[in-house]
């Protein structure tokens, strides 16, 4: 027997369009083009004017050639160059790779190597360290100078246009068209891996649209919300939310570095009512003097990721008007995938017990199909008794498309039709998933992934160092940072801050370990260095906890 509703009912152009976040900001400037869209010291957009730069940047770039499959790589601050690079990148057909500020010449070079970015726009601060990369790349980029003009500092200009000129020559006119197919790539993001080199995690206009869409719904975001970038927008495309910020017709009031000064100045100035940020953000606020966080007379909304905040800085945050929702989730999941979803009586809970409930990953965001708690070997669920662990693993919209050339690993992730986080969960009794401790060697400082690998091979190469292990360590500040255990050589000797200095002029600075410990390492009987009693040595739990 037919199915009626499969007669005569096909796609057409008049009934279906591919998604993209793209057409939020055609949108928000035609509808609302006077409206502020971005805030940056002294400059101020409207949406119609951030629209028409953005055009101009697609119109530049696809002069040069740059259109479907490309690469356009980005070395920037949080500033209204970095928002328009989220719209008129993709909007040529090419994939905005953004590149981390914080990270060294050497993963940057890996970066554009890998990623084959045609072009690099770049702020002049990061020169240094750009100049370095691009020497290591054996091919030419197209560098394109950002000198924002809340920057002062020093830094050279490496390309041969400056931005400004670059987006003149381009036409406010350019063509605004979305992608043949919403699975097309939107944007590049790099993740640290357990091993080897960093994973290049692509994302798809779907996802981007859609999980646009759902920070508005799951944070329960007003229209023309003014949001503070305390969050990088290098992070996960900033969790999706420079996208989100178009399709609320808010206002971006960016920021070039986290000070928690500038912050609460930024907080009153510009009736700021929402902002992202990891738990050493909330820390510094709560931890601010008292005169820096007065006169904040409006509700403020945070999202804070990665390890739950502890009671003081909830209690400290709520005193200054700031009501926190945890949030969970990882690149591959564009972000936020999962919400502490918060039930109005739990306000009336002692504050212990709000901590614990607050705590919890949560669930499903609304535009991802599902999280779970699986055992990862049979991949049955594990019973809803907050004691039994598996591990924590997505389906839905809000995964990504998978890692750029690395099928072994995208396959490997997507074992048995979900995607595999490597944290490892319980599930409490009303649904709720609660990490417990991480089966990657992966350490979350700060909001930065932390290859424990990474950090070993540095150690290695330490003439005293004959074995070596990095696992986490809880941090007031940073939430967890890297604890490195290493035995030396016979004979050998080497001081923890002689480590330290040899770690710092081989890696960024964040993944160098704040503690090292000296002595014999516990291993199996084939040599197998047993990290679970090192981590329990370190309490690294107690980091996630």
């Amino acid at each position: 027997m037919q199915n009626i509703y499969q007669q005569g009912l096909d796609k057409n152009a008049a009934n279906y369009t591919p998604l993209t976040p793209l057409t939020f900001i055609a949108r928000t400037a035609y509808v609302y083009p006077e409206r502020t869209a971005v805030i940056h010291g002294q400059r101020r957009y409207s949406w119609l004017e951030t629209f028409s730069r953005a055009r101009r940047l697609a119109s530049a770039l696809s002069a040069l050639g740059i259109g479907e499959g490309d690469t356009v790589a980005a070395m920037l601050n949080n500033t209204p160059e970095m928002v328009e690079c989220h719209f008129g990148v993709p909007v040529t057909g090419a994939v905005l790779n953004t590149l981390n500020t914080r990270l060294d010449a050497e993963t940057i070079a890996f970066m554009l190597d890998h990623g084959e970015a045609k072009v690099l726009i770049t702020d002049r601060e990061y020169s240094p360290t750009v100049k370095k990369a691009l020497a290591a790349v054996q091919r030419p980029i197209m560098v394109i100078d950002v000198d924002d003009s809340e920057y002062s500092g020093p830094g050279e200009r490496l390309g041969s246009q400056e931005y400004e000129a670059f987006i003149a020559a381009g036409s406010p006119d350019f063509p605004w068209r979305g992608p043949n197919d919403e699975w097309d790539a939107i944007s590049l993001n790099y993740t640290s891996g357990t091993t080897g080199n960093p994973k290049g995690v692509v994302y798809h206009h779907r996802g981007a649209y859609l999980n646009s869409m759902s920070n508005i719904i799951s944070w329960g975001m007003p229209p023309h919300s003014v949001y503070l970038w305390t969050l990088p927008m290098f992070h996960c495309n900033g969790w999706c939310f420079v996208w989100t910020m178009a399709a609320n017709a808010g206002t971006n009031v960016c920021l070039r570095r986290v000070d928690p000064k500038l912050i609460f100045d930024a907080i009153r100035a510009h009736g700021v009512t929402h902002y992202c940020g990891a738990p050493i953000v909330h820390s510094l606020m709560a931890n601010s003097p008292a005169e820096l966080r007065a006169g904040i007379t409006q509700k403020v909304c945070g999202l804070i990721a990665a390890a739950p905040p502890p009671a003081a800085v909830i209690e400290a945050m709520a005193n200054i008007g700031v009501d926190l929702t945890h949030v969970y989730g990882l690149t591959e999941t564009y972000g936020p995938a999962a919400v502490c979803a918060k039930h109005g009586h739990w306000a009336e809970l002692p504050l212990a017990q709000q901590v614990d409930l607050n705590g919890r990953q949560g669930v499903r965001y609304h535009a991802q199909e599902a999280i779970t708690v699986l055992e990862p070997t049979t991949m049955e669920p594990v019973p809803w008794d907050h004691e039994t662990m598996g591990e924590i693993m997505f389906r839905g919209n809000l995964v990504m498309k998978g890692y750029l050339k690395n099928a072994k690993a995208t396959e490997e992730s997507f074992a048995g039709g979900w995607y595999h986080t490597g944290d490892l969960a319980v599930m409490h009794p009303d649904g709720y998933v609660k990490i417990k401790d991480r089966s990657k060697d992966v350490i979350i400082s700060g909001g930065e992934n932390i290859s424990s690998i990474e950090v070993e091979d540095v150690l290695y190469k330490h003439p005293a160092v004959i074995a070596a292990a990095v696992v986490a360590t809880p941090d007031a500040t940073w939430g967890e940072v890297p604890c490195a255990f290493l035995e030396l050589r016979d004979g050998a000797t080497a001081s923890e801050q002689e480590v330290i200095d040899f770690c710092r002029q081989h890696m960024a600075r964040f993944k160098v370990p704040k503690r090292v410990i000296f002595g014999s390492l516990p291993k199996t009987s084939t040599g197998k260095i047993q990290k679970f009693i090192l981590r329990d040595r370190a309490k690294s739990s107690a980091a996630i906890e």
